[in-house]
């Protein structure tokens, strides 16, 4: 992995994890104490069976993570997953559409007559913060703080369970008890208010289910989604034909914004652990060693996509697994995708002729999210649409 705070070339950013798809597909990490899974077929293959490779990590995720819905296992899973997916719903996205363009705009306002910006600081990582803080009915203007703890947990999860933690995760879980509170004494139409008062067959969700899964909305939807949209863009930068083919087609978006997911995976890595003695292609595992699977690598491989490493807006089909797969598959996804489709849909409208001026672009630290800090980039502003 790239060291924290050094800047490199945009073509050193995004490894295609070929060499180890093609030599060791399956590899144990002596100094993680892991084994480590690069192939689509075997990572598949384990994401599909929580019953052999159980989502349980332990210390392995820190306790707020290992305590959520991230890390249970049917049953368990089934139950609560059923319950916070009525809160999560096709529909309450759906209607966010109009919001989250009117926020897009207005984050736009801000910057764009200036006829440039930090694509990440001034827009990537406003917008979802902004959404998730109306989707959980939470103060936007706490998004700052939202984002030291999330940039911090996220940081921790996969780290040696004998290194010192950070208080991140004791500071959100106390913020997020009291919104609870809030939302019990005066409900409101926002997420932490529908998952209070879920119910499937009699049962409900408890303070800890809530605040647990309150806290997995506010780290993804921030995390993922804003390295979303900055990695469509590191992939239009690399890929200037693309960007032309998106201004002359907007239908094109949908499926441009996909396959960004799959070229440039925001999601490094997920952790499953081995629940008795079995195999991995051929590959001893021990019961209670870790597996790591490197999504991006899974995303890929060439037995998948064809053409893998080229960057195709108009691929299709495209299976990628950006959103992890099984039954943990993302349940923010479609906000995600909501997020990513409006934000290039807005700025090729008001942004022409963006262009990306030289530089060194920052890789993020740590083990699971991939992206960068900073992402400058040039334009002609154009009239806002009536």
């Amino acid at each position: 992995m790239l060291k924290e705070f050094q800047k490199v070339p945009l073509a050193k950013l995004n490894p295609s994890f070929q060499a180890m798809r093609e030599q060791s597909p399956i590899l144990f990490n002596d100094q993680m104490h892991m084994w480590q899974v690069f192939r689509y077929e075997d990572i598949q293959k384990v994401l599909i069976d929580p019953g052999l490779f159980s989502s349980n990590q332990g210390s392995l995720a820190g306790e707020l993570i290992a305590s959520s819905l991230l890390s249970m296992d049917p049953p368990r899973h089934r139950q609560l997953h059923g319950l916070a997916s009525q809160a999560f719903s096709p529909r309450r996205v759906q209607l966010m559409e109009e919001r989250v363009v009117e926020i897009t705009n207005r984050l736009l306002d801000e910057v764009v007559e200036r006829g440039t910006m930090d694509l990440i600081e001034d827009f990537a990582f406003p917008l979802p913060t902004i959404v998730i803080a109306e989707l959980l009915g939470v103060p936007a203007e706490d998004r700052d703080q939202f984002k030291l703890w999330s940039d911090a947990i996220v940081r921790e999860i996969g780290q040696d369970p004998n290194l010192p933690r950070g208080s991140a995760q004791d500071e959100m879980v106390e913020y997020l008890r009291y919104q609870l509170k809030c939302k019990r004494e005066q409900p409101g139409n926002d997420l932490i208010s529908a998952l209070a008062a879920a119910e499937q067959d009699g049962e409900r969700l408890s303070d800890h289910d809530i605040v647990t899964t309150s806290a997995l909305v506010l780290i993804g939807g921030h995390e993922t989604t804003t390295n979303l949209i900055g990695n469509t863009f590191l992939c239009l930068m690399e890929n200037p034909e693309s960007l032309k083919a998106l201004y002359a087609d907007r239908s094109l978006i949908p499926s441009a914004v996909e396959e960004s997911l799959r070229y440039w995976s925001p999601l490094v890595c997920t952790f499953r652990v081995a629940t008795r003695d079995t195999e991995i292609n051929g590959q001893a595992i021990k019961a209670g060693e870790y597996v790591q699977l490197f999504l991006p690598s899974a995303n890929r491989d060439a037995t998948v996509f064809p053409d893998a490493d080229r960057f195709d807006i108009r691929r299709t089909p495209n299976r990628h697994m950006a959103f992890s797969y099984g039954i943990h598959y993302c349940l923010g996804a479609p906000l995600a995708r909501l997020e990513g489709n409006v934000s290039l849909r807005v700025i090729l409208e008001r942004c022409a002729n963006i262009s990306f001026p030289e530089q060194l672009l920052e890789p993020l630290g740590g083990l699971i999210i991939q992206g960068v800090r900073h992402l400058p980039i040039n334009f002609t502003p154009t009239p806002r649409p009536s």
